[in-house]
């Protein structure tokens, strides 16, 4: 006889059994310790996902730590300002020298240039023949013009093509068409000289090329571009005019850049600190703490930053440490910026500054601060072993939760089946008892 089997049966008057139900049940008491590993699992993903957070914050605040001891970041930028901007601009470097100078402008450097007399048109030929030009002190070059350059249109193509180190243009007018020619080069450099001249054109030199002339602190400079770079090391001026006066050319620290780095420094590291204290919160309705509150890695990090902010260095005029220049720390190990008090440092104590936060040898707060960030967020650094460890934790129990699943697959088939026979034959007691019960009840009435 074969018993087929209905997944889906349920007890009944027959005195069937509900199969899937009883199957699932031994499979529940079986998943104990799954249970308990995804459990595991869930706090393993919390305290990833924390110190991920932590990590990038880390990662950030080595950044800004890193900006402060760059000896050609923030804290050594320079801003330059003109007292007359209409005749005087100027940039500057990190490296040059805070001070103020006193700039006359007699004048502009001048730019060199010819023109030649009128033709009908740029087509219009002329005679051919040669001219010598010269720029500056350069070696002369003689230009020959034969019948495929006596033309304006034809020569100004030519010249151009040649790298001479002129512009060569046809301008037209009412008058009809002449060759320009320009200079490339500004001041006496780029004088030209045009000589020898044996063609069909006249040359008229429209500009000679002379120098611009300047006084920096009644020192009489000469430049032949008025783009002045070198007078003054680290400050490039740019001339726009004559000045009728002196001019007063200040170059300062740059207060705007070297506050926000600070601030910025400031706001990464608390955004650490803060990040790491609320994993030592506790909940005042569960009474538990973060995920990473038991974790020995971040009590250590936690050590290492306050060591490192209170870091101080010996001399340097009394300023060893930070809240020597109005940073100072709050009673949860957070930062904040007495912004009068840097603004004081900034404008009379800069160097003391620079040396602070930018010193190599001794070690000052910044190089000390970023050794200690890099190690620890390197991929041998302590944050990164422990992600580490979760990580492997969390593959392993995945794997254990896997291999339990497939065996539990398994078992529930056999289950299946063994509890599908029972259910078969209780549902058949039913019909042979009744069978026996009329063969008894047959036996007494032949009796």
């Amino acid at each position: 006889m074969s018993i087929s089997i209905n997944l889906n049966s349920t007890t009944d008057a027959g005195g069937g059994i509900d199969v899937m139900s009883v199957v699932q049940q031994i499979l529940d008491a079986e998943r104990g310790p799954e249970n308990l590993w995804k459990a595991q699992q869930s706090t393993l993903n919390l305290q990833s996902s924390a110190w991920t957070s932590i990590s990038s914050n880390l990662g950030s605040l080595l950044n800004k730590v890193n900006a402060l001891k760059d000896l050609s970041g923030a804290l050594t930028q320079k801003t330059v300002t003109s007292s007359n901007p209409e005749v005087l601009s100027a940039t500057v470097q990190p490296g040059a020298a805070i001070g103020t100078h006193t700039v006359i402008i007699n004048n502009l450097a001048t730019t060199s240039s010819y023109y030649t007399g009128s033709l009908a048109s740029g087509s219009t030929t002329f005679a051919t023949g040669t001219f010598r030009l010269q720029i500056g002190s350069n070696a002369p070059v003689d230009i020959t013009l034969d019948s495929t350059r006596n033309t304006l249109d034809s020569l100004a193509a030519y010249l151009n093509s040649q790298s001479l180190g002129v512009t060569a243009s046809v301008v037209n007018d009412a008058s009809g068409a002449r060759l320009a020619l320009v200079s490339q080069t500004t001041g006496q450099p780029g004088d030209l000289s045009i000589t020898s001249n044996s063609t069909g054109l006249s040359f008229t030199k429209s500009a000679t090329g002379t120098n611009a002339s300047l006084t920096i602190d009644s020192v009489p400079i000469s430049s032949g571009s008025n783009t002045v770079s070198g007078a003054l090391p680290g400050v490039t001026l740019q001339l726009l005019g004559p000045s009728l006066g002196p001019v007063q050319l200040s170059v300062t620290a740059d207060s705007t850049n070297i506050k926000r780095a600070i601030n910025e420094f400031v706001s990464s590291y608390n955004a650490v600190i803060s990040a790491i204290n609320l994993q030592y919160k506790v909940d005042p309705k569960t009474y538990t703490a973060g995920s990473l509150a038991a974790d020995s890695t971040l009590r250590s990090v936690q050590s290492g930053l306050l060591k490192d902010v209170t870091f101080a260095i010996s001399g340097n005029n009394g300023f060893t440490g930070l809240a020597s220049f109005g940073v100072n720390m709050e009673n949860d190990g957070t930062l904040t910026v007495d912004d009068a008090k840097l603004s004081d440092v900034i404008s009379n104590h800069l160097s003391e500054l620079q040396t602070f936060f930018q010193s190599a040898s001794p070690a000052g707060f910044g190089y000390n601060f970023a050794t200690d960030l890099a190690q620890v967020t390197s991929t041998e650094g302590s944050v990164h072993l422990d992600q580490d460890r979760i990580t492997k934790f969390q593959s392993q129990l995945t794997q254990q939760i896997n291999q339990l699943e497939d065996r539990l697959a398994m078992k529930q088939k056999m289950l299946i089946i063994q509890y599908s026979q029972v259910d078969a034959a209780l549902r058949q007691f039913p019909l042979l008892m009744q069978q026996i019960t009329n063969q008894l009840s047959a036996l007494s009435n032949n009796k």
